[in-house]
């Protein structure tokens, strides 16, 4: 047998066409897999560097009302900035309409909600890829492994005299599917924990800060209850 027959290169040129359409499949989505990882990775260490940075801005002193008027239009913001702007302009478009300080904190902690949700998507955009080649991959790759291993047994049928150079291309290629499909669901399963559970930490932090914002308008609404009062 020629050495070169058994190279992982000439096994995948040789295989048959369904082995070779897994083979494809397998190698498409762990490309865009990688792709998505590496885009996510990047968005989620930006958006918890960013929320870092509004954190410290809010909790320096700032005038609120400044505050507000600095960050961006909502395509450009994102995260805590995000939430905060969408809180403050409910409660500074409620406030001088209702002397109902319930009714104010209700509308903001409603557009709160919506604005987190927003995040929520935004942080898990793509994901769910990641979650469906990890999960997918295994068993496409296992596809192309029952095909080689009916291949083999086909060519042992077919076959007068059964000798391992009659099985072995069938065998090595059914394997290469099956080492496919492990290579595209590893990577796959370990960062969609990962990123997972990064996206998690961040919007329970979003969470929290919602909660502290909601608590010092509730303070602020109260106070000016009392002096008007």
């Amino acid at each position: 047998m020629n050495d070169n027959s058994m190279s992982i290169p000439h096994l995948i040129m040789s295989a048959s066409t369904v082995v070779q359409v897994v083979m494809l499949l397998l190698l498409v989505g762990s490309v865009l897999s990688w792709v998505v990882i590496f885009q996510r990775s990047l968005a989620l260490s930006k958006a918890k560097r960013e929320c870092a940075d509004f954190e410290e801005t809010f909790w320096s002193g700032v005038d609120l009302n400044e505050l507000y008027r600095d960050i961006p239009d909502e395509d450009l913001r994102s995260g805590a900035e995000h939430i905060f702007k969408a809180g403050f302009r409910e409660f500074n478009r409620l406030l001088p309409k209702t002397r109902n300080p319930q009714a104010v904190l209700e509308g903001v902690e409603r557009s709160m909600r919506v604005a987190w949700s927003r995040e929520e998507d935004r942080l898990s955009r793509h994901l769910v890829f990641l979650a469906t080649v990890a999960s997918a991959s295994p068993y496409i790759g296992l596809f192309g492994t029952v095909w080689g291993i009916m291949g083999a047994f086909q060519s042992l049928s077919l076959s007068q005299q059964a000798t391992l150079a009659t099985v072995a291309p069938w065998i090595a290629e059914a394997l290469i599917a099956t080492a496919m499909g492990l290579f595209a669901a590893i990577p796959a399963v370990i960062f969609y924990n990962r990123l997972s559970s990064e996206a998690t930490r961040l919007l329970g932090r979003y969470e929290a800060f919602a909660e502290e914002f909601h608590a010092i308008l509730h303070r602020n609404v109260q106070s000016r209850d009392a002096t008007s009062g």
